[in-house]
């Protein structure tokens, strides 16, 4: 099977690093992306790796490749140190790096990181103004709302001056990512729901910038095992407050509010079990790879720009049974499959 990358369209991405091999081992995989018709990887940081060190490697390892973090919250470091590790990230890959940025949750910045998840839209535009201003390289001394800076100035000046994305659902942070960002960042929505979302970014001033969206993906031809692996994700994302306010602004508030009572009395399986099909379908895609790559391209279609999907473990990566080497296999044939070229 050989694939070729299009001569037209939008940038296409893929999540990394990808679970189920061993990091260091990724580096062939990488290396390969590009022959597969890939020019992104943009990295994630819940509770796996730093979204900073895997794209170090892929900034080595497959230079053409652009390189981005989707997304890094903004309470979990101190402004300079995010400022410094975007600025040094931007050296090592002149041009091909972007900065993801935003509000992230609770769960993530107070339960796990022990800092107050306070005033989130206040502290992601306090927090893109000031990496503005510290990618000049001018003296940052500054009392923000949420924060303040005194006397900083980045000692190391990328020569490419890093984009900025800020991750955004509801209109109040898209209408900041629109005026104040190079670009926003989507996450957890449908192809049809990019045309609601991208319109109120463009109302807001943000036309001709940046949209990513990760888009899961379990790429399968076993339906069963996509919805229950989707079902226990929505549960699991859709609960948190502004997920749910976004799902119930793209009007899915009546059919996931018995996922929501479920949740709130403390049934974690009814919650999940309640998700009805047509809307994991519709957030988590799955399909043989002909399946999965015409329902990524309506993405692009209705407006994202790059498209990154996100693998979810397929029956074969999660085999306890297969050797190393059949479980690379699996991941390698996920990865063909979520790739953006034609056979």
């Amino acid at each position: 099977m050989s694939l070729t990358a299009p001569s037209e369209g939008p940038r296409w991405g893929l999540t990394f690093p990808l679970d189920g091999i061993p990091l260091a081992d990724q580096r062939r995989l990488v290396e390969a992306l590009p022959d597969l018709g890939f020019t992104d990887l943009w990295s994630m940081e819940t509770a796996g790796a730093d979204a900073f060190t895997p794209l170090a490697l892929a900034s080595v390892w497959a230079p053409q490749l652009n390189l981005g973090t989707a997304i890094v919250p903004v309470h979990t470091r101190g402004p300079a140190l995010l400022a410094m590790q975007a600025a040094a990230l931007a050296e090592a890959a002149p041009g091909r790096f972007t900065l993801g940025i935003g509000a992230s949750s609770p769960v993530i910045v107070s339960d796990w990181n022990a800092v107050p998840h306070d005033r989130p839209f206040q502290r992601s535009r306090d927090t893109l103004r000031f990496l503005k201003a510290a990618f000049t390289g001018q003296a940052v001394d500054e009392q923000y709302e949420t924060f303040a800076v005194r006397r900083f100035r980045l000692e190391r000046v990328p020569a490419a001056t890093p984009p900025v994305l800020l991750a955004a659902l509801r209109p109040g942070m898209l209408g900041l990512a629109a005026r104040e960002a190079d670009g926003t960042i989507l996450n957890w929505l449908s192809a049809d729901d990019v045309t609601t979302v991208v319109e109120e970014f463009n109302a807001a001033g943000g036309t001709g910038k940046t949209v990513a969206a990760r888009i899961f993906v379990c790429p399968t031809g076993d339906a069963d095992h996509a919805r229950a692996l989707g079902r226990r994700l929505i549960a699991g994302y859709l609960t948190v407050p502004a997920y749910a306010a976004f799902h119930r602004w793209l009007g899915r508030g009546d059919v996931l509010k018995p996922m929501w009572d479920a949740w709130a009395a403390g049934d974690r399986k009814g919650a999940a079990a309640s998700v009805p099909d047509h809307v994991v379908d519709a957030l988590v895609l799955h399909g043989a790879p002909g399946q999965v790559r015409e329902q990524l391209r309506r993405y692009a279609d209705n407006g994202v720009t790059v498209p990154v999907p996100a693998i979810l473990p397929t029956p074969e990566m999660l085999d306890g049974t297969a050797e190393p080497r059949d479980r690379r296999q699996a991941v390698a044939a996920a990865v063909l499959a979520v790739s953006p070229g034609e056979q």
